[in-house]
C-alpha cells in the first residue's frame, strides 16, 4: 500500500471532511458539530458508533473477525486563534480556527478507516477510530479513559496517532526517545486591592505584581534549570482591569511549563509556586494568590516495538528517504495517556509543508508557518493522501493477516478483554 494507492473516491472523500471540518472549528470542549460529522461519517463506512464519550468524543468500531485490536486517534478540537490563512475555505466561525493541523488528522484517520473498510480481505481484527474532544486543553484523553473508553470498547493492543510538522509534506518522522514533552498548565490569580489611578498609594496594584512575576519567571529557565535540560516556560495568558483610570482588584495569569523529565517538570512548577507567592507578599497583598493545575500530561514516549513495526511499514510505504528522523519537541500532548496499564502505543510526525514553501524557506525567504499561527495552513494535496498512508499502513500492520490469527506485539494476555 504506498501513497499512489489511495482510492480516488476515499480521497476525494476525505479532502471534502478536511474543508468542513477547517470551515467551521470548534473549540475545546464545543466540539458538537464535528463530532457529529465525524460519527455520520464513521457510521457511513460500517462502523458502530457510539457518540458521547468522555464528552464529544466519537468511537467508531469496525469488526472484521478475530485478531488484535488497533485503536487510531484524532483530535477534534481547534484553537481560539484568528485566521490569516487567506484560503477559500477558511474558518467562517470569528476568532476560531484549525491552527495545530486536526482537522487534517481527522480527514486522514477516516480516509484511512474508509480504506481499510474496503480492504476487509486483507486484514484481521478490530479497527477502533477514536474522535477525541480537548486535546488543546489536555483533558479529552484523560475524560474519555475516564468514561470508560477501554472498558466499553475493549482494551487496545496498540493505539496509533500523527500529528503534522513542520516538515515536507509526503514524509512521515519517527524518534527513538520522547516525542513530546511533558507539560503543565498552571492558572493563577493575583489578589490585589483595587482603586483610583489617582491615589495608588491607597491600593495594592495587582498589575505591578503580576508584571513582576512574568519577569522573574524569566529566570527560572536561565538560572534554575541544568544548561542540559529542555525546558520551556512561557506566560501564555494575563489579564488585569478593563480602564485606565482604575486599578483593578486582581489580575490573571495563565502559565505552560514543558520538559522532557518528571524531575524538571516538578523543579519547574515549584519555582512557579514560590516564585509568585513570593513576589505577592513582597507587593504587600492582603490575600494569597490562588495557583490551580487545570492540566497536565507526561512525556510521550512511543512503544518501542510497535514504534518499530509502524515505522518499517512507513518505509515499505513511502520509500526509506521519506522517513526521517525526529529529535522530540516541547510541544505536549495528551495522547501518552492512552498508554495506561502498559497498553503499547506509537505516534509519528507527518509533514505538511509543501514543496515550494520548504523551498523557500530553506534558502533563506519567509519561514514556514508553525502550528498555533494564524497563517498555518497544511498543503492539503500532498498530506492528506501520506496521512491516510501513513495512518492505514501503520493500523495494517498491527493487524492481523488474513485467517492467520497473527497478533500484534505485546498482545499476549490483553486480547481477552478486548471487544470483538
Amino acid at each position: 500500500m504506498t501513497a499512489p494507492d489511495v482510492p480516488r473516491d476515499v480521497l476525494r472523500d476525505a479532502a471534502a471532511l478536511y474543508v468542513d471540518l477547517h470551515a467551521h472549528p470548534e473549540l475545546s470542549g464545543a466540539e458538537v458539530r464535528t463530532a457529529g460529522v465525524l460519527a455520520a461519517r464513521l457510521e457511513r463506512d460500517g462502523c458502530t458508533v457510539t457518540r458521547g464519550v468522555g464528552g464529544h468524543g466519537v468511537v467508531g468500531v469496525l469488526r472484521n473477525g478475530p485478531g488484535p485490536t488497533v485503536m487510531v486517534r484524532a483530535e477534534l478540537d481547534a484553537l481560539p486563534v484568528r485566521e490569516r490563512t487567506g484560503l477559500k475555505y477558511a474558518s467562517t466561525v470569528p476568532g476560531v480556527m484549525h491552527a495545530c493541523g486536526h482537522d487534517l488528522h481527522t480527514a486522514a484517520a477516516a480516509g484511512a478507516l474508509a480504506l481499510l473498510a474496503g480492504a476487509r480481505d486483507s486484514w484481521r481484527g478490530t479497527l477502533v477510530l477514536v474522535g477525541q474532544p480537548a486535546e488543546e486543553t489536555l483533558s479529552g484523553a484523560r475524560a474519555m479513559l475516564d468514561d470508560g473508553l477501554y472498558e466499553r470498547f475493549g482494551t487496545p493492543d496498540a493505539v496509533l496517532a500523527q500529528h503534522c510538522a513542520p516538515l515536507p509534506a509526503g514524509s512521515v518522522a519517527h524518534g527513538p526517545g520522547p516525542l513530546m514533552s511533558a507539560g503543565a498548565t498552571l492558572d493563577v490569580v493575583v489578589h490585589g486591592r483595587g482603586g483610583h489611578a489617582g491615589t495608588p498609594q491607597l491600593a495594592v496594584d495587582p498589575v505591578v505584581t503580576a508584571a513582576a512575576v512574568v519577569m522573574r519567571l524569566q529566570t527560572v529557565v536561565s538560572r534554575e534549570t541544568a544548561p542540559g535540560e529542555r525546558v520551556v516556560l512561557t506566560v501564555g495568558s494575563l489579564h488585569a482591569g478593563d480602564r485606565a483610570n482604575v486599578i483593578p482588584s486582581e489580575a490573571r495569569l495563565s502559565v505552560s511549563v514543558r520538559a522532557f523529565t518528571d524531575a524538571s517538570l516538578t523543579l519547574a512548577t515549584g519555582a512557579v509556586r514560590r516564585i509568585v507567592r513570593a513576589e505577592c507578599a513582597a507587593s504587600g497583598c492582603d490575600r494569597e494568590p490562588e495557583i490551580t493545575v487545570t492540566a497536565a500530561s507526561p512525556a510521550l514516549v512511543a512503544d518501542p516495538d510497535t514504534a518499530l513495526r509502524v515505522r518499517r511499514a512507513h518505509e515499505d510505504a513511502f520509500g526509506p528517504h521519506r522517513v526521517t528522523g525526529w529529535p522530540g519537541s516541547t510541544a505536549t500532548e495528551d495522547f501518552p495517556h492512552y498508554a495506561a496499564g502498559g497498553v503499547p502505543v506509537a505516534y509519528w510526525m507527518l509533514g505538511a509543508t509543501g514543496a515550494r514553501q520548504w523551498r523557500t524557506a530553506r534558502d533563506g525567504g519567509e519561514p514556514v508557518p508553525a502550528n498555533h499561527t494564524d497563517t498555518f495552513a497544511p498543503d492539503v494535496r500532498t498530506a492528506l493522501p501520506a496521512g491516510i498512508t501513513a495512518m492505514a499502513t501503520a493500523a495494517r500492520s498491527l493487524l492481523g493477516a488474513p485467517a492467520d490469527g497473527a497478533e500484534a506485539p505485546g498482545a499476549s494476555g490483553r486480547r481477552e478483554g478486548a471487544a470483538r
